[in-house]
């Protein structure tokens, strides 16, 4: 038996990148797929239900509380269930911080933390009355040590961490598990645009002396997300060859 038969993930920001790692993962091994973006996109909700599955494209603004609350109900209506939640959806807005404008500040918290909040807690009454669930929140390991020009990132990521931590404790005793996975350098469209010496003094770090690929923080996901973690939560568990020990 494939190890989410049966279930609904609800994935966000999951139109490229890490967020469709996951998906395509949750998928091949049986989770029907709802994932969000800020539009429609029916190239990867084809990818995904090629794989057998049902799967549904949502255009929201995940940063937006009335948006996030119509959404779940959807999903719940259009799925029946909601058994993994992802908070995927992130954005960056680098800058010193003596440069860092006000826009720049609220963007990311607002799109990076704020919409893990909307969505959590959205998600748990449902969580709750199925007496399981699985929340998974994509971190960062600059939300663990942090970063020059990235406080505002840094911040919503060790905010997403300190998040899961604590809806763990509170879901907990209603059999919810949540967790965060803090991923290092990803080779992804974002990654690759780097400048050639910016990654290459990233590669130093790295006592693998390589990035991730994004089906290395989706493989971590599906672990969370399943019962091979049924006594996992409250955790952060970083993928970054190594940089961060």
């Amino acid at each position: 038996m494939k190890l989410l038969e049966g279930k609904t993930a609800l994935i966000t920001g999951a139109a490229r990148g890490i967020g469709k790692a996951i998906a395509l993962k949750f998928a091949a091994e049986g989770a029907n797929i709802a994932f969000t973006d800020l539009a429609v996109n029916e190239e990867t909700q084809a990818e995904i239900a090629a794989l057998g599955v049902k799967c549904k494209s949502y255009a929201r603004n995940a940063a937006d509380f009335a948006e996030t609350e119509e959404l779940v109900k959807q999903v719940k209506e259009d799925f029946g269930t909601i058994d993994v939640l992802v908070n995927n959806a992130g954005i960056t807005k680098d800058g010193l911080m003596l440069r860092m404008t006000e826009q720049q500040w609220d963007a990311v918290i607002g799109v990076n933390l704020k919409s893990a909040f909307n969505f959590i807690h959205a998600c748990v009454p449902v969580m709750m009355r199925q007496r399981g669930g699985s929340i998974i929140n994509m971190a960062s390991v600059v939300g663990v040590h942090g970063n020059a020009g990235q406080a505002n990132y840094a911040a919503s990521k060790a905010g997403m961490i300190a998040l899961a931590k604590s809806i763990a404790q509170e879901m907990g005793p209603k059999g919810i598990r949540a967790n965060a996975i803090a991923p290092g350098f990803i080779e992804t469209a974002m990654t690759a645009q780097l400048p050639e010496a910016v990654r290459e003094d990233w590669m130093k770090k790295i006592p693998l002396r390589r990035g991730g690929k994004p089906e290395d923080v989706a493989d971590v996901a599906l672990f969370l997300a399943s019962d091979l973690s049924s006594y996992v939560s409250g955790q952060v568990i970083q993928i970054d060859g190594g940089m961060n020990m």
